[in-house]
C-alpha cells in the first residue's frame, strides 16, 4: 500500500496563502462522529495556523454524508464564505448501501463545484474499516480533513 506507515498531511505553511480575509464554511456529517469530528478539528487548526478568525469558520452539521450537498448548498446560498469543506465518512458494510452513498455524495459536491462559483472541498472518507477511517482522521496517515483545509484556501485564493 503506498500510504503504509506514511503521514500525508505534512504541509509547508510558508507555500499556503494567509487565509485571514476569508471566511469558511464547514459542513459535517453526524454519522461516524469519532471521524468525522477528527476531521473537522484537522480542518479547523489548519485554518486557524494560516490566519484563518474562529469568527470566519462556521460550522453546520447534517445527519450523513448523503445530505452533506443540500448542506453545502444552503451554506454557500447563506452564508457568504468563499470555500466550503463538506467533511464526513461512509465505511464498508455488509450491503451496497455504501456504494450508493458514495457515489451520490461524490456527485453531488462535483456538481456543486460546476454549478456555483463557490469552491467545494470533498472531505469524505470512504473506507473499508473503521480502522482506516481513524487512520485517516488524526491517525498514522494523518488527517485529511488537514489537506481539506488547505485545499480550502488555495481554492479560496483562486476564487477571488
Amino acid at each position: 500500500m503506498a500510504t503504509a506507515n506514511k503521514n500525508l498531511s505534512v504541509y509547508d505553511k510558508t507555500t499556503i496563502p494567509n487565509a485571514e480575509k476569508l471566511r469558511f464554511g464547514i459542513v459535517v456529517s453526524e454519522w461516524n462522529t469519532k471521524i468525522t469530528n477528527g476531521l473537522f478539528q484537522g480542518a479547523q487548526d489548519t485554518l486557524l495556523e494560516c490566519g484563518a478568525k474562529p469568527e470566519n469558520i462556521v460550522r453546520w452539521d447534517v445527519p450523513g454524508s448523503f445530505e452533506l450537498t443540500y448542506g453545502c448548498k444552503k451554506m454557500i446560498a447563506t452564508q457568504e464564505v468563499d470555500a466550503v469543506i463538506a467533511i464526513g465518512s461512509v465505511i464498508q458494510g455488509e450491503t451496497k448501501h455504501f456504494d450508493f452513498v458514495c457515489s451520490a455524495t461524490a456527485q453531488g459536491i462535483k456538481d456543486l463545484n460546476v454549478q456555483c462559483d463557490t469552491p467545494v472541498i470533498f472531505c469524505v472518507l470512504t473506507d473499508n474499516t473503521l480502522q482506516q477511517a481513524i487512520d485517516r482522521s488524526g491517525g498514522k496517515h494523518g488527517n485529511k480533513g488537514t489537506e481539506a483545509a488547505v485545499a480550502a484556501i488555495h481554492m479560496a485564493v483562486l476564487g477571488k
